[in-house]
C-alpha cells in the first residue's frame, strides 16, 4: 500500500460515520430531555409546595393580584382573591390594601377599579386602598406595585392570588427587593378543580421559564 492510499484509508477511519453522528445526537437529545423533565418536575413541586402554604402575618400592605373582570364585576377567580384579601385586611394584618390590574382589550374599566369597588363594598375604607391600574401582566403589575410600596416607605407585603400563582409572584417580589409572603386563596375555582389546577400549573411552568430566561433583571431591585 502506498502512502497516499494509507492516508486515504486513515482519513475514512477517523471520519465519524453518519450513523455515529445520529446516534450521538440522539444521546444528547435524550440527556437534554431527561434534564428538562427533571427541572419541570422540580418546578411543579415548588409551585404546588408554595401554593400549599399560607404565610399570613402582619405586613406593610396586602397586595391582591388582578384577574378577569366583566364590566366592573370581578370574575369568580378574582372575587375569590378579593374575598381573601379583604378578610386579611379586616383581620388587621396590614394598614393598606393594594389592588392591581389594568384593562384588557375591549374592557370599559380596569381590574383595579373593579377590585376597589368590591373591597369598599365589603368594608375596606377608601383611604386604605392603593391602586395599580396600568398593568396587563403579572410582571408589569409586580414592578408597578413595588414602586408604589417604595414610594410609601413600605418594605414588605402579604401577597394574595391563586395557589399556583404564588411561587412566581413571590420570586418577582424578592428579585425586586420587596420582602413578601404568600397567602393563597382556597376558594378559587382554580384551587378546587383538578383540571383547572393542572392547566394553571402548566401555564406557570411556561411563565417561570419565560421570566428566568427573558425577563428577570440582572440586578434585582434596580431599574
Amino acid at each position: 500500500m502506498d502512502a497516499r492510499h494509507g492516508r486515504s484509508v486513515s482519513a475514512r477511519l477517523d471520519r465519524p460515520t453518519r450513523a455515529a453522528v445520529i446516534r450521538d445526537l440522539l444521546r444528547i437529545g435524550a440527556v437534554a430531555a431527561a434534564l428538562a423533565a427533571l427541572l419541570a418536575s422540580w418546578a411543579t413541586f415548588r409551585i404546588w409546595e408554595q401554593g400549599g402554604r399560607d404565610e399570613q402575618r402582619p405586613a406593610g400592605a396586602i397586595v391582591v393580584l388582578g384577574a378577569a373582570q366583566y364590566d366592573g364585576t370581578p370574575s369568580p377567580v378574582f372575587a375569590a382573591r378579593l374575598d381573601h384579601a379583604v378578610a386579611l385586611y379586616l383581620a388587621g394584618l396590614a394598614p393598606n390594601l393594594v389592588v392591581t390590574g389594568g384593562k384588557q382589550d375591549g374592557d370599559r374599566t380596569t381590574e383595579a377599579a373593579a377590585a376597589r369597588a368590591y373591597a369598599v363594598a365589603r368594608g375596606v375604607p377608601e383611604s386604605a386602598i392603593l391602586v395599580e391600574d396600568a398593568s396587563r401582566t403579572t410582571l408589569e403589575s409586580m414592578r408597578a406595585v413595588v414602586t408604589i410600596l417604595r414610594d410609601r416607605g413600605i418594605g414588605d407585603a402579604l401577597f394574595v392570588s391563586d395557589p399556583t400563582h404564588m411561587l412566581r409572584v413571590l420570586r418577582i417580589a424578592e428579585d425586586e427587593g420587596i420582602r413578601g409572603w404568600g397567602s393563597p386563596t382556597r376558594t378559587s375555582p382554580v384551587a378546587s378543580d383538578v383540571g383547572l389546577r393542572i392547566d394553571a400549573t402548566l401555564h406557570e411552568l411556561g411563565a417561570l421559564a419565560q421570566y428566568f430566561l427573558l425577563e428577570r433583571r440582572d440586578e434585582p431591585g434596580r431599574a
